[in-house]
This record gives structure tokens, C-alpha cells and sequence, in this order.
């Protein structure tokens, strides 16, 4: 899905590159948005541009960052912004919808650059074991409905003030991320035993996640 344009914004990105985007791995395309001024600010709208089926994958990989701030606020942000992906996939989405407002927002490219300098050791050992696997298993209706709930449940826990819980749930959404990006439903299985797990702990045996339902049904309904 290419980006939304302002009027008289020119789109530079050629069909060569939109291909080449299609193809690259998690790590060049975090390294692709690190790279210009590091004060220039990355529109999450343009996140997942030129990306096609692996636009979730990416665009809730950047969503999910801001978790690992040490700061409580990490999860008030990411939380909302998986809970809204999550929300996509369950309804049958095919590309990613941002409203105008927050399509505009997104990180700084020296804040990626402090994320891509933790994670590229990771990644870089990831990306031997992380590959296209099980396509059929992602694409089937049923995987979409399973990964957005889950999204939606585990981004619902990481907005709640639960200590010590944001890494957890960051690197669970991680693994969500990845599997969509690389296309490997290998790691998209593991990805919906753990996220499920950590649903029963975290969520329906403390109540946490029950209460929180309730309070946001009344205030929506």
C-alpha cells in the first residue's frame, strides 16, 4: 500500500524499489529507515509503504518500540497502536489503515537508529533461522482472526500498568511481527501458543484484562 500524499507531495519511490522492499529481510528495511537525518521524524504511514502482505508485519514492528523504552509511558504507546493492527487483521483487512492524524506521527530516525544498534546483533542470528515457511497457514482466514485477537488481547495487557511486563510483551508482539514480515508460519505458531499463555497468566488469572474489557465496553457502549 503505497503512503497517503499531502497535496504536491511527489512519491519518489520507484516499482524497482517497491519490489525491492518486498523482498528484503527485517533488517535492511529497519536499516533503510535509520538511514537520513537523524531529527528527521519517520511517518508511520510510510513505515509499511511498498511492503504488500508483509505491511502488518512491519508496521507493528515499529509499533511495538516504543515498549522497550524504559519509561511506564512505552506501553501506553504501543499498546493502543497493536490493539488497533490487531483489530485489522481480525476484520479481514488486506493492507493497513491509519487515520490521517497518525499516519503523519511516528519515531524519530535517531531513536530507530538506538533500536536498530540493540537489536541488529539479534537479528542479524534471527535471520538464519527466521524464513518463509508454512505460507498456506498465513494466508488462510482463520490465522488472520487468531492473530488479531491475540494482538488485540496482548496489546490491551502492555497498555495496562503491569510491573515488569513491557520486555515480555514486546518481545511476544516481536515474534508476531517477524513471523508476518518473513512470512514464516513456523514461528507465527509458537508466536500464538505463547501470546496465548501470556493471555491466561497475565490476563484472565489476574483479572487484569477482564477488568480493563469492561471499563473500555462502558466507556465506548
Amino acid at each position: 500500500m503505497r503512503p497517503e500524499r499531502d497535496p504536491g507531495e511527489r512519491d519518489t519511490r520507484s516499482d524497482g524499489e517497491g519490489a525491492a522492499s518486498e523482498r528484503a529481510g527485517t533488517r535492511a528495511l529497519l536499516q533503510a529507515l535509520v538511514r537520513g537525518d537523524p531529527d528527521e521524524r519517520v511517518r508511520f504511514r510510510d513505515v509499511f509503504a511498498g511492503l504488500g502482505e508483509r505491511a502488518f508485519g512491519m508496521l507493528l514492528f515499529v509499533a511495538v518500540l516504543p515498549a522497550f523504552i524504559p519509561i511506564p509511558v512505552g506501553g501506553a504507546i504501543s499498546g493502543p497502536l497493536t490493539i488497533l493492527i490487531g483489530a485489522q487483521l481480525l476484520i479481514g483487512l488486506h493492507k493497513p489503515w491509519l487515520p490521517r492524524w497518525l499516519g503523519k506521527r511516528g519515531p524519530h530516525r535517531r531513536s530507530l537508529a538506538r533500536f536498530d544498534a540493540l537489536l541488529a546483533p539479534w537479528l542479524g542470528r534471527l535471520e538464519h533461522l527466521v524464513r518463509p515457511r508454512w505460507p498456506s497457514l498465513l494466508d488462510h482466514r482463520l490465522a488472520n482472526v487468531l492473530s488479531g485477537l491475540l494482538l488485540i488481547l496482548l496489546g490491551l495487557l502492555l497498555a495496562l500498568p503491569i510491573p515488569l511486563t513491557n520486555y515480555l510483551f514486546g518481545v511476544l508482539l516481536l515474534a508476531f511481527a517477524l513471523a508476518l514480515l518473513e512470512r514464516d508460519g513456523a514461528l507465527m505458531s509458537m508466536a500464538w501458543g505463547a501470546g496465548a499463555i501470556a493471555v491466561l497468566v497475565f490476563g484472565v488469572l489476574s483479572g487484569n484484562l477482564a477488568a480493563t474489557t469492561v471499563e473500555w465496553l462502558e466507556r465506548w457502549f
